[in-house]
């Protein structure tokens, strides 16, 4: 039992942080697919363009019933919670490597590993295993377009904030990638564990089982937001203490989305407690709808 163990966590180490595909990844044009300004632009694009083609077609038609999907979202909400489960273990995995192979450097700047989660020392490369599931991640976000198409086609309202949200979450984890953004270990870590529980969620909701809790998604994404905001704050304070960290313009621009969607869920709970007196759970399903 002790070797299965062993061969089998041997196995998993090969596969998450040992692959040659991992130790020598690198972000460029010509090895990364996905990785020009041309191609992010183009994909985000068509996401809104088929999007908003498919609302109109729908609304044309003047459709009332929902189109069948049959088992396509469990199977979607399924494979999304996996691979961010996967992507979670990989990028914890791959960070404790990298921690271990350079801990002669974090001595010699007087780093502490918590301070390399959020501050990335200035000039690193955007190669090696933390930056492989980075790039897994921002192919991971292409994934996450699918549940826009789902709601259409059930006849959901496609909201601009939906449409927005998914676009700019794929831009910022574009940007984690060609700035070598720092804070982007922690990012990564906590969104994939959150998106693993929400797509866990909606595959249980979705094969029928009980039962619809209106205030575990938005609950989960507050947690989130929050923890990301609390985060960019002590990215900043190690930016002014240390003398810099990288990827500072990328970070800035996420910071300001973070607090931006922060402020919608923040508007969100304060009106809350009215809707509750007024056991008003349509409004509670519409933002549940929004997120993710």
């Amino acid at each position: 039992m002790f070797q299965m163990g062993f061969q089998i966590t041997k196995t998993l180490k090969y596969w998450l942080i040992d692959h040659p595909s991992i130790v020598w990844f690198r972000w460029s044009p010509t090895q990364s697919w996905g990785s020009t300004w041309s191609f992010l632009v183009t994909a985000i694009t068509a996401y809104v363009t088929i999007a908003l083609t498919l609302h109109v077609i729908l609304k044309i038609f003047r459709r009332r019933h929902a189109v069948p999907l049959g088992p396509i979202p469990a199977i979607h909400y399924l494979i999304m919670s996996l691979i961010s489960v996967t992507i979670f273990i990989g990028m914890l995995f791959s960070a404790t490597a990298e921690l271990h192979d350079t801990r002669w450097l974090l001595r010699r700047t007087k780093t502490t590993p918590f301070e390399w989660f959020l501050c990335f020392p200035l000039g690193i490369r955007p190669s090696g295993r933390v930056f492989f599931w980075s790039y897994v991640f921002y192919l991971s976000r292409f994934l996450h377009f699918f549940r826009t198409f789902f709601v259409i086609l059930r006849h959901r309202k496609l909201s601009f904030f939906r449409l927005f949200n998914h676009s700019i979450l794929l831009l910022s984890s574009f940007l984690w990638l060609e700035f070598s953004q720092s804070f982007q270990v922690l990012g990564i870590l906590f969104s994939t564990l959150v998106y693993s529980l929400v797509y866990g969620y909606r595959f249980w909701i979705e094969i029928g089982l009980p039962s619809k809790n209106f205030y575990f998604i938005v609950n989960c994404q507050m947690i989130l937001l929050v923890f990301n905001l609390v985060c960019h704050v002590g990215v900043l304070w190690l930016h002014l203490l240390r003398g810099g960290c990288n990827g500072i313009g990328a970070w800035v621009f996420n910071s300001v989305l973070n607090a931006a969607i922060l402020f919608l869920f923040l508007n969100f709970y304060i009106n809350m407690d009215g809707q509750r007196k007024n056991n008003n759970t349509s409004s509670l399903h519409k933002i549940v709808q929004l997120v993710n």
